[in-house]
């Protein structure tokens, strides 16, 4: 199967690092014009559009803290002001906080609700509003919400939120041929990942796959660029896993 995105239009969030990133890149390298969104790494954000660029695409850094309303609105009209259209949106932004619940401040838990929960809502409101009809929305979720992980209770609650987003905007949108879903890595290795952990607690994490090894950022972008293809117009609100059979 060869997937082409030429004359389509990505929004990515969280686009400057880690799999973000990766998913900026292989957007990019099918053929997607696509809006390379960061919120203070701007070095970072303008080395992934000028590899785009190099490899022939076309992509755009755009500044926005996803936590603030009017910034995401910034976000969706200064690509459509760049590319004309709006087509895929890769919800990818996120933070986490890895504290036993009875440890989490209130501002923690703001924070990261406005983040991961907040943040997603207003953008996939504003891709009801502005994304073109037959188009592809990816909430990037974690497979930690099948599994029981102290210190992970306030990160597991905010993706245990997207996947209920998801749902309910699958069906908002079916009738416009749009398709939204869900895609849920398992442990991946990125600086997110890695926060907090030890080497040891990587590898009992690693274990835990079928693999015996933690996942790559480009696996995950790999699996975007699938489920955001014309051939996958007959899958939305599902929750995909892509975990190495870390979690069923």
């Amino acid at each position: 199967m060869q997937i082409a995105l030429r004359n389509k239009t990505a929004i990515v969030t969280g686009a400057s690092r880690g799999i973000g990133r990766e998913i900026a890149l292989t957007l990019g390298r099918l053929g997607a014009g696509v809006a390379v969104n960061f919120g203070r790494n701007e070095h970072q954000a303008q080395e992934v559009v000028s590899e785009i660029i190099r490899l022939g695409g076309a992509a755009i850094p755009v500044q926005a803290d996803v936590r603030k309303r009017e910034q995401i609105d910034s976000l969706f009209d200064r690509t459509l002001e760049r590319f004309g259209t709006i087509d895929i949106l890769v919800n990818n932004a996120g933070i986490a906080v890895f504290k036993a619940i009875q440890d989490v401040t209130e501002e923690e838990f703001d924070n990261i609700f406005a983040c991961n929960v907040k943040g997603l809502f207003f953008a996939c409101q504003q891709a009801a509003k502005k994304m073109a009809d037959g188009g592809r929305i990816i909430n990037i979720s974690s497979s930690v919400t099948k599994v029981m992980m102290p210190t992970y209770g306030a990160y597991g609650a905010t993706k245990g939120a997207v996947e209920q987003i998801t749902k309910v905007l699958a069906k908002e949108l079916g009738h416009r041929n749009i398709t939204v879903n869900t895609l849920s890595p398992g442990p991946v290795d990125t600086e997110l990942f890695r926060q907090g952990k030890s080497e040891q607690q990587i590898q009992q994490l690693a274990n835990m796959s079928a693999f015996g090894r933690i996942g790559t950022p480009m696996e995950i972008a790999d699996a975007v660029a699938l489920l955001v293809s014309e051939q996958a117009g007959w899958i939305s609100g599902q929750n995909i896993c892509v975990n190495g059979g870390f979690v069923a």
